[in-house]
């Protein structure tokens, strides 16, 4: 199943959504009630018409959900963002318009069908005066294991302006939560808290904090695909393999990702090495070089590597045996490493 659609299914859950919603935007205070959140339209197309133009815009976002809130109603869109999007709030700024424009069109569209006499501005508009549209909140969650380096508003993406057209520029903020930086955040659904806990400790690479807070608690399947799919982990979980409980579940999908991020060290190690070692061996001689780059640029690499996890997770507080034994190495040589 593809990435994208594992979060939007997530995040369909009423109960994680406005969670999500109250703790981000609303401070922990209950403004959304998930019993009240009903499934919105997520297709934001439109035909943008001006004088002699005509341009149709396909969007669709990822989940949209509508609410009561005191007699009318709101509009919450949610996006998800693996990486950084540097025109992000450029973006949210046009799904959120073409969400006022649709609802435009579907009141303008109520009021033609009308009897009774117009007057000349509310033929031009469409709209009588009392009309009024419904407030869209738009909240994007970053999953990057790096901070949001991003634009946060459209001014960001602006060019430098002088101050008198500064000060009357009209600004677009775009809400923003992120897996690397949400310890402030308190969420009450447990799955929310844990799939933002789990995923922000393992991105800092603190397996055995993971493994102490959870050693009690059981993580089910579902939320460890969530994790492993923030993670970009395609090891996370193996499908199909018979658990004794969801407890070893995570201690499992832990040890899959441990040995997925050790052969990706390795791998980048060799990459690195291989890369070093054609650059000095060019400069020492075409043919003897690359055959000497490569081979010392390989052993370089893996060296590099391993003292480089030896030492992070000496510590971490692990013993020279487990290391060596995770490494595949004689513990004197990972006790010389760390000396």
């Amino acid at each position: 199943m593809k990435a994208d659609v594992i979060l939007k299914e997530f995040w369909q859950s009423n109960e994680r959504f406005a969670d999500l919603f109250n703790t981000v935007l609303f401070n922990g205070q209950t403004i959304l009630h998930a019993e009240s959140l009903l499934e919105a339209d997520t297709d934001m197309s439109g035909l943008i018409r001006l004088k002699g133009y005509e341009k149709p815009l396909a969007r669709t976002r990822d989940v949209v959900k509508k609410t009561a809130y005191g007699v009318d109603f709101v509009v919450c869109g949610l996006e998800n963002q693996q990486r950084a999007h540097y025109a992000m709030p450029l973006r949210t700024l046009l799904y959120d318009g073409l969400g006022y424009l649709k609802e435009y069109r579907e009141l303008t569209g109520k009021r033609r069908k009308e009897s009774g006499k117009q007057t000349e501005e509310e033929f031009l508009s469409g709209l009588h005066r009392e009309d009024r549209l419904h407030p869209i909140l738009t909240l994007v969650v970053y999953y990057g294991e790096n901070p949001w380096d991003g634009p946060l508003c459209l001014r960001d993406m602006i060019t430098e302006m002088p101050k008198p057209i500064g000060d009357i520029f009209s600004d677009y903020r775009m809400n923003l939560v992120q897996i690397c930086d949400s310890e402030r955040y308190e969420f009450c659904n447990e799955e929310v808290r844990t799939v933002f806990e789990i995923s922000r400790e393992l991105q800092r690479g603190h397996v055995d904090y993971v493994l102490e807070q959870y050693k009690d608690k059981d993580v089910t399947e579902e939320i460890l695909t969530v994790i492993g799919t923030i993670l970009g982990s395609q090891q996370f979980i193996q499908p199909g393999k018979k658990r004794r409980s969801e407890h070893m579940q995570l201690c499992t999908a832990l040890e899959n990702w441990r040995q997925e991020e050790i052969k990706k060290g390795y791998s980048q190690g060799i990459s690195e090495g291989i890369s070093q070692g054609i650059s000095q061996g060019i400069s020492q001689g075409i043919s003897q070089g690359i055959s000497q780059g490569i081979s010392q640029g390989i052993s370089q690499g893996i060296s590099q590597r391993n003292r480089t996890l030896a030492t992070k997770w000496f510590a971490d507080g692990r013993s020279t045996a487990e290391i060596a034994l995770l490494l595949g190495l004689p513990e004197a040589e990972v006790r010389e490493m760390l000396m």
